[in-house]
């Protein structure tokens, strides 16, 4: 597998933003894992990044996650990982999922 990976992820959530996160994981059949590439998306950019748009709670809506190229050889018995989350801290900056700017935002809500 070579190139750049995109995740289209169809989903809805509870808050005005939330984060959406990727990881590309290559599982050896001894349960070990070795991270390939990852990506995040803040749902109020996934637009644009100019003109941010908050989501409408309870509203589906695509969200297009890019994680960056990889190449990988998955040997025998080994088996390939999707994970998503909202959430990579500390990796990636937090969000409050107030639809504030979440670096100076001092309350935070639970995104389902």
């Amino acid at each position: 597998m070579t190139g750049p990976v995109k995740v289209h992820l169809f989903a809805a959530s509870s808050a005005p933003d939330t984060d959406w996160t990727t990881k590309l994981v290559d599982m050896a059949s001894d349960g070990s894992a070795i991270n390939l590439t990852d990506g995040i998306l803040r749902a109020r950019f996934r637009e644009s990044l100019v003109n941010p748009t908050l989501l409408v709670p309870g509203k589906t809506y695509e969200f297009i996650i890019e994680t960056g190229n990889t190449s990988n050889v998955f040997r025998k018995g080994h088996r390939i990982r999707l994970e998503i989350s909202s959430t990579n801290f500390p990796r990636y900056s937090r969000n409050t999922n107030t639809g504030h700017v979440p670096e100076t935002d001092s309350t935070y809500i639970v995104a389902r």
